[in-house]
């Protein structure tokens, strides 16, 4: 395995419309040289807590194969995965997997895995969510992307950057739509402490035109219902841009869905869509922001 890269941080998270809904999880692995390894997948009927699980799951089970003996810290904004994996499981396991008030904890067979999974490599960590992380916010891009029934675009290792023996069975699908060389750079080591470009932007976007094509085989259906949640997106925006509204930023990337650095990195001023986004003011450690109809604007200027 001398090809084999070293891993330095993993990040996972679990998301969930409706909850207990459909869902998605979402994992970013990041290696000491700056490359990066990206996995995801769907549930038709879960929960949010599953979801974090399943993306710790993967997460670790991604480290067991690698064979790596160095330690890692996996990041989680999930503050009850990480009761659970630290804290509260050996007490469970003593008792039967009952809690203090006798009734059986859930998620056991969930449990069990991770339990059997974890080790001393990994430190696990916690991180605020929706705080400007980059991997937690990716994560979290994945994980929604996934639960809303869209196909995002894997950053992932081609066959001759690692073994593909390394990727878990769960990725074989997730393996089909990953286009190693199109996707977003934003994410490597060697570019986070540089401003983000334009094009840089525009690849955290969800969909890349081959993560596009993979949605062309999607039955009517799907498409169909891709639309009407597009449409509802369009009219939460006309809304708020009728009303006057202001948005904070992670609000903003969530409308967009888009990665939430790539609303902050744009500007006091640009378009998206149908609107001309503008930066209002700061309160307190949030930016607030304000949408107008461009094409609106643009008429009122010829009149």
């Amino acid at each position: 395995m001398s090809n084999q890269r070293t891993i330095q941080s993993i990040y996972t998270d679990g998301a969930c419309t409706g909850n207990p809904g459909p869902g998605g999880w979402g994992v970013v692995v990041y290696f000491h040289d700056g490359s990066i390894h990206e996995m995801g997948d769907a549930a038709s009927y879960t929960t949010n807590n599953k979801m974090e699980m399943q993306a710790a799951i993967a997460a670790l089970k991604f480290l067991e194969t690698s064979g790596q003996s160095q330690s890692i810290t996996l990041y989680t904004d999930s503050e009850y995965l990480i009761n659970c994996v630290t804290k509260w499981i050996q007490g469970w396991k003593k008792k039967g997997w009952k809690k203090t008030d006798g009734k059986p904890v859930q998620n056991q067979d969930l449990l069990e895995t991770l339990d059997e999974l974890n080790s001393r490599l990994v430190k696990w960590q916690h991180v605020r969510g929706h705080s400007g992380n980059i991997g937690n916010e990716r994560c979290d891009v994945i994980a929604r992307s996934f639960a809303s029934g869209q196909i995002p675009s894997l950053q992932q290792l081609s066959s001759t950057d690692y073994d593909n023996s390394l990727l878990p069975v769960s990725e074989v699908n997730v393996a089909k739509v990953a286009d190693f060389d199109s996707n977003s750079t934003i994410l490597n080591k060697s570019t986070l402490n540089n401003s983000t470009s334009e094009s840089d932007i525009n690849a955290m976007e969800p969909y890349t035109a081959h993560a596009a094509a993979a949605n062309e085989e999607k039955l009517p259906a799907t498409r169909i219902e891709q639309l009407r949640n597009l449409v509802e997106t369009l009219r939460i925006a006309e809304e708020i841009s009728e009303n006057g509204y202001l948005i904070t930023s992670s609000e903003l990337a969530d409308l967009m869905d888009v990665h939430a650095s790539a609303v902050t990195s744009r500007g006091d001023q640009w378009r998206w869509r149908n609107w001309i986004v503008s930066r209002v003011r700061r309160e307190g450690n949030q930016i607030l922001w304000e949408l107008e109809r461009g094409d609106r604007l643009a008429t009122d200027d010829e009149s």
